[in-house]
């Protein structure tokens, strides 16, 4: 039953990919709102997966890495579904949905043996929860800073094209990529303390330095001073785009850290 919603979900999701980056080539609104609806029917199918993801065969939820790529999936698909509900940003589809499609598509191929989390989750999975929605919070800082570069690039270059006119404008993709950051830092910020607390009382060290506690600190520690330079310092918006597209790579190395850890276990994402 999970693998027929699993690609079911994954089907609307490939096709909203689809249509929205075709929406990149072509002038016809409908195509962005055939789209929507495709990731609306894949975001409600979702909804399902991850119910029978949290709850079968366990009544917590995240005791596994799959299903906590699951729900940074789908959490995703939510902002992205908020963002074009609320301010017609039908471009995003083709730069959030991508990553979307691809984290949920990444839970198929897991080998089972690499998918089980430490035991200490089954009890403070909140962690899990908070360090996936401050990656998510990254993810669309992510977008927004790449969105910023090309529509800059586009705006120096005079290529007054059809995907000019499509991006949002450089101070709109500004705010969003600071609101982003601003609210995805206190999320995995929250998310490593509550790690560390479960490792003091489960393992007796706060921190073991394993691969995916070292990137996400590294990343915790880059973000800082992205934040600080962009609000007390005053990084320029170019500047900021172009740390936070590098930034994310830090939070992929984590999850790759998590996903191919060999003797350690788990703390923070």
């Amino acid at each position: 039953m999970i693998v027929a919603v699993l690609q079911l979900t994954l089907g609307f999701y490939f096709l909203g990919t689809l249509l929205s980056l075709g929406y990149l080539l072509r002038r016809s609104d409908a195509l962005a709102r055939v789209a929507l609806g495709v990731t609306c029917a894949g975001c409600a199918v979702h909804t399902v997966l991850l119910a029978f993801q949290m709850f079968s065969g366990d009544a917590t939820p995240w005791v596994s890495f799959g299903n906590a790529l699951s729900f940074f999936s789908w959490s995703l698909v939510v902002v992205l579904l908020t963002a074009v509900f609320r301010q017609r940003l039908y471009v995003l589809g083709a730069f959030m949905l991508p990553l979307a499609f691809l984290a949920l598509a990444s839970t198929a191929v897991l080998p089972s043996e690499n998918q089980a989390l430490h035991p200490m989750f089954h009890v403070v999975w909140v962690h899990v929860t908070l360090s996936m929605l401050g990656a998510v919070g990254f993810a669309v800082a992510f977008v927004a800073g790449l969105m910023y570069l090309i529509q800059d690039w586009l705006l120096k270059s005079k290529q007054f094209n059809l995907l000019y006119v499509k991006l949002p404008p450089l101070d709109v993709l500004d705010r969003l990529n600071q609101h982003s950051i601003v609210l995805g830092f206190p999320l995995l910020t929250l998310g490593i303390l509550m790690g560390a607390m479960s490792a003091q009382l489960t393992l007796g060290a706060y921190i073991s330095w394993n691969s995916e506690q070292i990137w996400a600190l590294v990343t915790w520690a880059f973000y800082l001073a992205v934040l600080v330079g962009r609000v007390a310092v005053g990084w320029r918006a170019k500047k900021a785009a172009c740390l936070t597209v590098v930034g994310f790579v830090g939070v992929l190395l984590t999850f790759l850290g998590v996903l191919f850890k060999e003797e350690s276990l788990p703390v923070n994402l």
